[in-house]
């Protein structure tokens, strides 16, 4: 009995603990863009340059700040009207409890977000997780969708062990206890060895220094990681049959060497499966291709606009 009184009085701490670094990681970094509202669900979108529109979709865990760390906001807002979105539970986006956010319902989202912004043509380029809601857009709105650029993205399903790990934290009541406790204290424990696997074999760059990882480090965004690692293999299972279907035209990136996701089953894949779909291998870069390959990527984007005019 005293072990257990013990053990909730420590748990009852840390909530405490998490709950107030979270203030502060909120009150030391406060948004960096402006909100839109789409069926009740609130966007922070950050926007930045003139031109040919470029949304930018990042991956699971991360936030507009990846790509303001990395300087593609920089580079393409001096060509493109940049977009950049939180998407829903990153950031200072909300996530709704009452909804599951696939790709198609968060892809609904941007679209309707698109709309609201008067935005009637885009290049969109999704990082890794986000490579599941550019194509989602694309199927749902290949009008305004005008070209993809793909980064690092999961498309196939295939044994992932993140999917299982994080099992626990994505169920109601339990995900909550275990993102208000356990899991920021872990998650801050881990960090090097994260940003390792996420870089690797590249170092992990000085200026992602500047990243905002105590915003990563949040209860509330830790749970929507837990909840979309638990579906990512699912939603690639959703989305495969229909990738033959995607008009824009494709290009995508990969890293010959990324630690997160199979170069080969994934990008060279996807490649075969989409008609007429460009595949940009960089030799040796990791998962992070818009820090460790921002030339190649600036590329890319620069041939997607220039073959969709």
């Amino acid at each position: 009995m005293g072990l257990a009184l013990a053990g909730a009085a420590a748990l009852g701490a840390s909530a405490l603990v998490n709950h107030r670094n979270a203030a502060e990681a909120e009150r030391a970094t406060p948004p960096v863009g402006r909100f839109v509202e789409v069926g009740g669900t609130r966007l922070h979108i950050l926007e930045r340059g003139r031109g040919p529109v470029l949304v930018l979709l990042h991956g699971n865990g991360s936030l507009i700040q990846d790509w303001l760390v990395s300087g593609l906001v920089e580079r393409a807002a001096a060509r493109f009207r940049v977009l950049a979105f939180d998407r829903p539970g990153f950031g200072y986006s909300d996530r709704p409890r009452s909804r599951i956010w696939t790709p198609d319902m968060q892809a609904g989202l941007i679209r309707g977000a698109l709309h609201l912004l008067g935005v009637d043509a885009a290049t969109v380029l999704g990082h890794s997780w986000g490579s599941q809601v550019a194509l989602a857009l694309a199927l749902q709105d290949p009008g305004r969708v005008r070209a993809l650029v793909l980064a690092s993205g999961y498309y196939f399903p295939s044994p992932r062990l993140d999917s299982v790990m994080f099992a626990g934290q994505a169920v109601p009541g339990l995900g909550d206890a275990i993102s208000h406790t356990v899991a920021p204290v872990l998650t801050r424990l881990l960090w090097p060895c994260i940003l390792a696997r996420l870089f690797g074999p590249s170092p992990v760059p000085e200026r992602f220094a500047a990243f905002p990882s105590a915003l990563v480090m949040r209860p509330s965004q830790l749970r929507s990681a837990a909840a979309e690692s638990v579906l990512l293999v699912p939603d690639a299972l959703a989305l495969r049959p229909r990738y033959p279907e995607v008009r824009p035209p494709v290009t995508i990136l990969s890293g010959t060497g990324d630690r997160m996701v199979d170069h080969a089953g994934q990008s060279v894949r996807l490649r075969d499966t989409i008609p007429g779909s460009r595949l940009v291998a960089v030799a040796g870069a990791g998962h992070m291709l818009h820090h460790s390959a921002l030339d190649a990527v600036m590329a890319a984007l620069d041939a997607a606009r220039a073959g969709a005019a």
